[in-house]
């Protein structure tokens, strides 16, 4: 499956973060999946799916909106890498990898939302 959104790098990045998020989540016992787990999970998966949508609204003001989204997604998804830590379902070492690692995704994503706006006309005044 293959959509121009694809070609974005912070896409394809976010996309990579749910996923690793995903693989920790599958070994966790059935009470804990279902508790924490799931939060951590949607968190996650709701950064790419908002980046996703926002992209293809195919409006700037609209993207911009969903990007915003995204961010926040990823402040919640750090919320809860933390909260696994504290209750010792994620090494701390594992836990600060994955949280700087989101830190990172959320610098590039403040610089993917600064490129958005409207397409500037040039003429030959």
């Amino acid at each position: 499956m293959k959509s121009a959104v694809n070609d974005l790098e912070i896409y394809r990045d976010a996309m990579d973060i749910g996923e690793e998020i995903w693989a920790i989540v599958l070994s966790w016992d059935l009470f804990t999946k279902d508790t924490i787990g799931k939060q951590l999970v949607r968190s996650a998966d709701s950064i790419a799916a908002n980046l996703a949508e926002g992209y293809g609204r195919f409006h700037f003001k609209e993207n911009k909106k969903f990007c915003h989204y995204s961010r926040g997604s990823a402040e919640e998804t750090q919320t809860w890498i933390e909260k696994a830590a504290r209750r010792n379902l994620l090494e701390r070492e594992a836990a600060r990898i994955l949280y700087d690692r989101v830190e990172t995704f959320k610098k590039r994503l403040n610089a993917y939302i600064r490129t958005i706006g409207p397409v500037e006309s040039k003429t030959n005044d």
